[in-house]
C-alpha cells in the first residue's frame, strides 16, 4: 500500500501515534534529570539538551511512522459459514521492502468466539507471513468483518499506531447443515432411526405401487395379483410404497416464545435445524417442502422439490431471527391459507402457554379445514431440570411447586387442542428432530394425506 493511500485512509482506520513504553520511560528519565538540574547536581543546559535530543528524536520517529506503509492483508475464509462449527482462520500479510515486527487483531464480529488472537507478526522481505487463529460464530445472519486491526511500531520504538487495514469481508451464517450430510446416503427407515425416530415397518401399506413379490403369510388378501398368480401358479402380491408427491409445510414461530435457550443454541436455532431435517427427509421421499415463518420475522418459500432444493431452503432461512413480539396465531393461518392451497401436512413448531391457547385453537382449527395440522411445543429443558431434582429447601420446593402448577396448566392446553384432533407434540429442543421425523413418517405410512 502506498503512502498517499495510508494518508487517504479514513480516520477510524488510522490511530493517532501513541507514546511506546520506551518514550514514557526516557521522558522519565529526563524529568529526573530536571530534577537534578533543579537542586544543582547538573547544569541546566545539560538538562536542555538532552531534551531538545529526546524532542528531535521523538518528532523524527513519528513522521518515519507516518510514512510507514501499512502492511497489505489478505484474509482466507469462505463466504458462508454454520453456526457453533469451529473454523479456522488464516490472514497473509504481503512482503514489504523492511523486517518488520507488529501486533494483530482480526476485527470479526465481536460475539463470536475466538483463539488465537492477538498475535505478534513478523515480516520479513521477501516473504509472505501468514497467521491462523479458530473462529465459532454463535449466530446465524448476514455479517462483516471490518477490517485486520495493527499495531504498528516506529523504528525507534518510541511510538505506536493503531491501523485498519484490507476491505470488508462479508460472510454469511447458515444453519449446521453438516449433520444432514449423514443422511445422503440412509435410506428414510435409516436416517429416521439415526435421528431417533422409532417406527413400525408395515409392508405394503403405502398407496404407490413398487413390485410384485411372492406372496408372505400376513400378506392382505387385496394385495394378491390374481392374474400374475395365475401365469406364475403360485400366489403373487403387489407391495406398494408411500405415497410421493405429497405436501409438508414447515411452520416456524420467530416470536418471543422462541426466545428461551437450552445450552449454546436458542429454540429457535434448535427448531429450524429439526425443520431442516425433516425437509431434507421429505425432499429425498419426493414430496414437496414448504417454509412458513409468523411471528417476528416473516418468510414464505413455496414448495420446493428434489433433494438439492434444501439449499434453497437453507438460503431462505439463514437469516431468520425470533424477536420480542408477540405471535399472531390466527393472521399466520390466515396467511397460510391464502399461500398454501393444496392439502399439506402442517408442522407447526412453537411454544404453547395457556395464554395462547385459544388463539391457537382458532388457528389450528382454521387451518384444519384442508390441512394435517400437527404443533409441536418446545418445553424448557430447565423445567424438566426442576421436576426431577430434590427440594432441600423452603426455596426449591416453591420453585418445584411453581413449576409443577406451569405444567399442569401447560398440559390442559395441549389437550385442549387434542380434543380437536390436533396432534401435539411435546418435546424439549432436543427430542425435537425424531418427534418431527416420526410425526412425518406415520402420517406417509398411515395414507392421512
Amino acid at each position: 500500500m502506498s503512502e498517499a493511500a495510508v494518508r487517504d485512509r479514513p480516520l477510524s482506520a488510522i490511530g493517532f501515534a501513541r507514546p511506546a513504553p520506551l518514550l514514557i520511560a526516557c521522558l522519565v528519565a529526563c524529568a529526573a534529570i530536571g530534577g537534578a538540574a533543579a537542586f544543582g547536581s547538573i547544569g541546566l543546559e545539560t538538562w536542555a539538551w538532552t531534551c531538545a535530543a529526546l524532542a528531535a528524536l521523538a518528532v523524527f520517529d513519528v513522521l518515519a511512522l507516518r510514512r510507514t506503509p501499512t502492511p497489505e492483508v489478505r484474509r482466507l475464509l469462505p463466504d458462508a459459514l454454520a453456526i457453533g462449527v469451529e473454523r479456522e482462520v488464516q490472514l497473509e500479510f504481503a512482503p514489504g521492502e523492511h523486517r518488520r515486527t507488529f501486533d494483530v487483531h482480526d476485527l470479526h464480529p465481536g460475539a463470536w468466539e475466538s483463539e488465537g488472537l492477538p498475535r505478534r507478526i513478523v515480516l520479513n522481505p521477501g516473504t509472505v507471513a501468514s497467521v491462523g487463529y479458530k473462529l465459532r460464530p454463535t449466530a446465524r445472519g448476514a455479517f462483516e468483518f471490518e477490517g485486520v486491526q495493527m499495531r504498528l511500531r516506529s523504528p525507534l520504538r518510541l511510538w505506536r499506531q493503531s491501523r485498519v487495514a484490507g476491505p470488508p469481508h462479508a460472510v454469511r451464517v447458515f444453519p449446521n447443515f453438516v449433520p444432514l450430510t449423514r443422511f445422503a446416503l440412509l435410506s428414510a427407515d435409516q436416517a429416521s432411526r439415526l435421528v431417533g425416530a422409532h417406527l413400525k415397518r408395515r409392508r405394503g401399506q403405502g398407496t404407490d405401487f413398487e413390485q410384485l413379490r411372492e406372496y408372505r403369510v400376513g400378506d392382505s388378501l387385496r394385495q394378491i395379483d390374481w392374474k400374475a398368480t395365475a401365469r406364475a401358479k403360485k400366489l403373487i402380491s403387489r407391495e406398494y410404497e408411500d405415497e410421493k408427491n405429497q405436501q409438508i409445510v414447515l411452520m416456524l414461530d420467530t416470536g418471543r416464545r422462541m426466545l428461551a435457550r437450552d445450552g449454546a443454541l436458542g429454540h429457535f436455532d434448535q427448531a429450524l435445524d429439526a425443520s431442516l431435517v425433516v425437509a431434507y427427509l421429505a425432499l429425498r421421499q419426493g414430496d414437496g417442502v414448504a417454509l412458513h415463518a409468523s411471528g417476528g420475522d416473516r418468510r414464505w418459500v413455496p414448495s420446493q422439490r428434489g433433494a438439492a432444493s434444501i439449499d434453497v431452503l437453507l438460503r431462505a432461512a439463514y437469516d431468520l431471527q425470533p424477536r420480542a413480539e408477540a405471535t399472531d396465531y390466527l393472521a399466520a393461518a390466515t396467511e397460510l391459507s391464502l399461500l398454501q392451497r393444496r392439502r399439506a401436512l402442517v408442522l407447526w413448531v412453537t411454544n404453547v402457554r395457556d395464554e395462547d391457547s385459544e388463539d391457537l385453537l382458532a388457528a389450528a382449527r382454521m387451518l384444519q379445514k384442508r390441512h394435517l395440522v400437527a404443533i409441536a411445543s418446545l418445553r424448557e429443558q430447565a423445567l424438566d431440570d426442576i421436576m426431577a431434582s430434590s427440594a432441600p429447601n423452603p426455596e426449591d420446593a416453591v420453585l418445584a411447586g411453581a413449576t409443577a402448577r406451569y405444567l399442569a396448566e401447560r398440559a390442559q392446553a395441549h389437550e385442549a387442542l387434542r380434543r380437536h384432533h390436533i396432534t401435539v407434540l411435546d418435546v424439549t429442543s432436543a427430542q425435537l428432530p425424531a418427534a418431527l421425523v416420526q410425526q412425518y413418517l406415520s402420517v406417509k405410512r398411515d395414507g392421512l394425506l
